[in-house]
């Protein structure tokens, strides 16, 4: 009698984990599932994969799967190529049977078409099951066997905690923290530590012998509380891989997944790069997560992201983050127990703010992608567009081997420099998306099109596409109006995840990294784009205004400096209006296309400052900056210029800013200018003069080149192995330090003067250069120090 009882059921499911599972000679797909009553592990029927190859080449690839004895079996079907061959279908039963021949067919250069789609992935996208799915299959105990599934709408609450590691360099484990609804605690090593008592309201400190127990205590703690999703700082690259490390020096099977699965770590390129698994549980790093949602930061360390979010950051501010946290284990285990526990608090109230696991979610819902994945434009897409192409007897193509021919960029016009006032910036909305949707850009419509030529649209470079056989306008137009609901609702996330994965797409067709590339697409696009924005300038221009700069999908235009705010708004909505009615007029006249470009007035800077190219009197491209209203404060906006650059010191990001806010509210200048000068001479702005820059290797890799921080960390680690201090610089780090007579110098190992001249020609003029000549200034006649001769 079975210690289960089975019935058929049927439900909906958030997919939280996919993967292929063998069971002898067949392979099925495994799917954990967060449901309304909590989670469940789909298990399909048998499944088998398949590719194509052109009917020309099949005897070939019948002779090689002989030789390698690979089990295949071939179908005739009715489909075929973009390029109209006619292809056969071959089918195995496991995915490593088709990954040998692949391999060994594109030794013969024989392309096989799909060949590197997973039966996982084609298993979901052929049922357009994205994220959330309905299923039906017959329940034993917590599995859903022989489980059918299909795309289905759901939402549902995730449970959700994050963890946090510390340890020391050689990874000794000190302590794990968890920070949940459900449990709240740090499971210290006592072994070479005290005890410690419970310090915070917020959390239990749970004293344990050794490393052993410590990593015990976690997976029992995980299997108690059970997640859906397991959030983190550099999760993947650090946390679990130093746990994984750890548990096999230990002889520990780190069994963190679902249904006591273990942990899965997957390494290469020296451990760069990790792929972590845990069956039944979405891994995500904050650092990943913020990265898809496009957020930038100047540094993603959770101390910098923190404070820029949250206005609050790490327990410990050191220069030696390391050498602190040892000290502390050693001395003081209440302040690192503190220190660990509050870095998983970041980690939750990052997530809540930005609600990245909401975007991640509905990612998934809108292309299949896992939330774990980061990026995965490619991936997105052919999840989306495949399974129609199939249905319309066509397969996707192969990713080109040379990475594909390069297609034109966006439009970017030679600016026009100097100082303004009253500048107006109209945008595209979404231009390239709504360029594929307007002029039908598709790859099914190009292979029709150049099918059936007749009334077909010209695109670019010999492209012709179908008005009646196409996807992807058809794609883009039903996320255009799921956006504009979530606008109408202020979902955000959702908003977010839709324009994302919309001006994705022209970045995919251009891409030799997808099976759809081909140049006539991309091209199609941009050069579409360079002819839209090239004619919106002259119809600008025709009602008497100067269009100063235009880039991608952005014109700026100088209205004049007679205008104030309500009349520049005034003149910014009528040339809205103006365009928007010319563009559905030429669409209609010369391609009998209904228009779906449309321009919004955007911005009106007050004043506005485009830059010349340094050295040159010709104006530069993507930097500028401009004083704006911003509910009700003005507020000066800087686009490509020192503010925004990694490498410039405090003082230099300070000195622009103070410099254009002057000289666009018309304050003098000289005065402000040399009071700073003289104060960096006499020492008392050097806080502000730090540098930091990343050694983006080990600090021995940096062979043929020596870049100022490389010094720096080179002189002090010199400095550390004479006093018999600990390396601090020989991998990957941070490097804080500062220009002194005797060269680059970390801040902790500063013994020399500080070379302020160096700041002044380096930091400060360039700044200064770079407008001063706009109000009739130079920076050497402000900074004269030469002493006249009478």
């Amino acid at each position: 009698m079975s210690l289960h009882t089975t019935r058929t059921e049927t439900g909906y499911g958030f997919v939280l984990t996919r993967r292929t599972v063998r069971q002898g000679n067949v392979e099925r797909i495994e799917l954990w599932v967060a449901t309304e009553t909590g989670p469940l592990r789909l298990l399909s029927e048998p499944q088998s994969n398949v590719c194509f190859v052109c009917n020309d080449h099949v005897d070939q690839i019948k002779q090689i799967a002989l030789k390698q004895n690979l089990n295949v079996t071939y179908e005739t079907v009715s489909v075929k190529t973009l390029e109209q061959k006619p292809v056969t279908l071959i089918r195995s039963n496991l995915d490593l049977t088709q990954s040998k021949l692949r391999r060994a067919a594109e030794a013969q250069f024989i392309p096989l078409y799909e060949g590197d789609i997973k039966s996982v992935d084609r298993f979901l996208m052929e049922r357009f099951a994205y994220g959330s799915i309905s299923f039906q299959g017959t329940r034993h105990g917590s599995t859903i066997e022989d489980a059918k599934v299909k795309g289905a709408p759901f939402r549902t609450t995730l449970n959700v905690i994050s963890f946090d590691i510390e340890c020391d360099e050689h990874q000794y484990l000190y302590s794990i923290a968890i920070a949940s609804e459900k449990l709240n605690c740090v499971f210290l090593n006592t072994a070479e530590t005290a005890s410690v008592k419970k310090i915070d309201q917020r959390f239990d400190v749970i004293n344990l012998a050794d490393e052993k127990s410590v990593l015990e205590a976690f997976s029992n703690a995980i299997q108690d509380i059970d997640p859906d999703v397991i959030l983190g700082w550099n999760v993947k690259q650090f946390d679990l891989a130093v746990l994984n490390s750890i548990a096999k020096r230990l002889g520990v099977s780190l069994r963190l997944g679902r249904g006591n699965e273990p942990l899965s770590i997957r390494e290469w390129d020296n451990g760069a790069q990790v792929i972590a698994e845990i069956p039944g549980r979405s891994i995500i790093d904050g650092i990943e997560a913020l990265k898809t949602m496009t957020y930038q930061f100047e540094r993603f360390t959770l101390d910098h992201v923190a404070h820029a979010l949250l206005g609050e950051g790490k327990l410990i501010e050191s220069d030696d983050r390391l050498e602190e946290i040892k000290s502390l284990y050693r001395d003081e285990p209440e302040q690192l127990v503190a220190y660990n526990y509050q870095d998983c608090v970041l980690v939750n109230r990052i997530a809540q703010q930005t609600g990245f696991i909401d975007f991640l979610m509905l990612r998934s819902t809108l292309t299949g992608l896992d939330m774990s994945r980061p990026g995965g434009s490619v991936a997105a897409f052919i999840n989306v567009y495949l399974p129609k192409l199939h249905r319309a007897g066509y397969v996707c193509g192969v990713r080109p081997e040379n990475g594909g021919l390069a297609s034109p960029g966006g439009y970017v016009m030679s600016s026009k420099p100097g100082l303004y006032d009253n500048v107006l910036v109209l945008d595209f909305k979404s231009l390239y998306p709504s360029i594929i949707r307007t002029f039908l850009i598709d790859p099914l419509g190009l292979a029709e099109g150049l099918l059936h030529p007749q009334n077909a649209i010209e695109g670019f470079r010999g492209a012709r596409f179908s008005r009646q056989q196409n996807f992807l306008p058809d794609i883009i137009a039903n996320l255009w109006r799921q956006r504009d609901e979530a606008k109408r609702q202020k979902d955000a996330a959702r908003s977010q995840a839709i324009k994302i994965l919309m001006n994705s797409f022209y970045g995919v067709l251009g891409s030799g990294g997808c099976p759809f590339y081909d140049p006539r697409l991309a091209s199609s696009i941009t050069l579409r784009g360079h002819e839209i924005m090239q004619t919106t300038a002259k119809w600008i221009e025709g009602e008497g205004y100067e269009v100063i700069y235009g880039d991608t999908d952005s014109t700026f235009v100088f209205i004049g400096d007679n205008h104030n705010s309500d009349a520049a708004r005034t003149i910014g909505l009528h040339l809205q209006t103006l365009i928007n009615t010319k563009w559905q007029q030429r669409l209609d006249a010369e391609f009998n296309l209904p228009c779906h470009l449309e321009i919004e007035f955007e911005t009106h800077f007050r004043r506005f400052f485009m830059p010349t190219i340094r050295g040159s009197e010709e104006g530069s491209k993507k930097r500028y900056a401009g004083l704006i209203d911003r509910d009700g404060e003005e507020t000066v906006v800087f686009k490509g210029l020192e503010n925004v650059r990694s490498d410039w010191t405090a003082l230099a990001r300070k000195f622009q800013e103070d410099l254009y806010t002057r000289i666009f509210a018309n304050e003098p200048v000289k005065t402000y200018i040399r009071d700073l000068l003289a104060a960096i001479r006499a020492g008392q702005k050097d806080e502000q003069l730090v540098y930091a820059r990343r050694l983006r290797k080990p600090l021995s890799s940096y062979t043929r080149s020596q870049p100022p921080h490389v010094k720096a960390a080179r002189q002090a680690d010199e400095i550390n192995t004479a006093t018999g201090k600990k390396l601090r610089y020989q991998h990957r780090t941070t490097v804080r330090y500062m220009m002194t007579l005797g060269g680059p110098q970390t801040v902790e190992s500063v013994n020399q003067p500080l070379d302020y001249e160096h700041y002044v020609e380096k930091q400060i003029r360039p700044i200064a250069d770079s407008i001063l000549p706009a109000v009739g200034l130079r920076f050497e006649d402000i900074d004269n120090q030469q002493l006249g001769l009478f």
